[in-house]
Formats: C-alpha cells, structure tokens, sequence
C-alpha cells in the first residue's frame, strides 16, 4: 500500500490564497494559507485539499484520519451495491432425449429464480453437426419452456461445434 496521502494536507499545500469551506467555519471564504493552518490547528484538525484544480484551492478542515475511513467505507458500499451477474451453463446434446431435457429445464428454473443468467449450449461432437436443426428446435423449446422466468437475450446461434443461446431472468415486479 502507498504511504503517501491521497490530498494535501497541512504543511503539503503549496497555494497562497485557499477558499475555506466546511461545517466548522463560520465565515467561510479566501484566506491566506498561513491563516487557514492556524484556524485547523486552533481546532486541532488538519487543513486537507480537496479540490486543488479550481482557483483558489478548496480545502477544508477535518480531521483525516476520519475523513480517510468515511471515503473507504462510502467506497465499500458502493462496491456492495454493484450488482454481480452470473452465468450458470446447461449443456445439451443433439439428441438429448425428454427425462434429460426435463431435469436441466428445472435447473434452469432455480437458477433463473435465483437471479443468474442461464448459458445454455449444444454440443455437437464429430458428425453429429450433421443435427444442427434438431440442436436449435431444442434451444427454442427451452426458450417457450421458461418463457415465465426469462427472456432470451440471445437467439440460437452457433458457433464452432457449439450452438448456444443466453436467457436473462424477468426483472421481478
């Protein structure tokens, strides 16, 4: 982890006029930077840049430290927030007969229930690409199959020796 600071704080601030902000000042406003270091010392709390590019430097007096912990922890949340998508495969022959069919349909169900997308592919292996018609009337009655649950983002498509189709989960209401 680096050890230098993130902003300049106190004695690292190289502008000669700074706007003062922050709950803690009551006349908020332009000072000289020697005065600015004596109103965060009076308080004992540092004087932090927080915006250096505007003109004067915006700068604020807290204590960094504190200031550090609320911006990694308003990062974590965010990270929290963001929405991970995963994608469960199910994988089918040419030739898959209906029990097969059936039980992967029902995994299917549960992990479109679960809020995963499904990748769901058949696999032709030596001549069996000769059923590439019989591989995509599988991946379409999928499809119909868990219409309720989801909707196909993708349609049948084949790529190599392998024709796949991505179904996303309806958005619950």
């Amino acid at each position: 982890m680096d050890t230098a600071p993130q902003h300049n704080i106190n004695q690292r601030i190289r502008a000669q006029q700074v706007r003062l902000v922050g709950d803690n000042i009551e006349n908020q406003g332009v000072y000289s930077l020697s005065e600015a270091l004596r109103m965060a010392d009076e308080m004992e709390l540092d004087l932090v840049e927080i915006s250096p590019n505007a003109d004067p430097p915006v700068c604020k007096v807290i204590d960094y430290k504190k200031f550090l912990y609320q911006q990694k922890k308003k990062q974590k949340e965010m990270k929290a927030k963001a929405v991970q998508v995963v994608v469960k495969e199910i994988r089918f022959g040419p030739n898959t007969d209906d029990h097969d069919f059936e039980f992967k349909l029902r995994h299917a169900e549960k992990f479109l229930k679960e809020g995963a997308k499904v990748k769901a592919y058949v696999f032709f292996k030596g001549r069996s690409i000769l059923f590439k018609e019989q591989g995509e009337i599988l991946l379409l009655r999928f499809a119909t199959e868990l219409e309720e649950l989801g909707k196909v983002e993708q349609m049948p498509r084949l790529e190599g020796k392998r024709m796949t189709m991505f179904i996303t989960p309806k958005k619950k209401k």
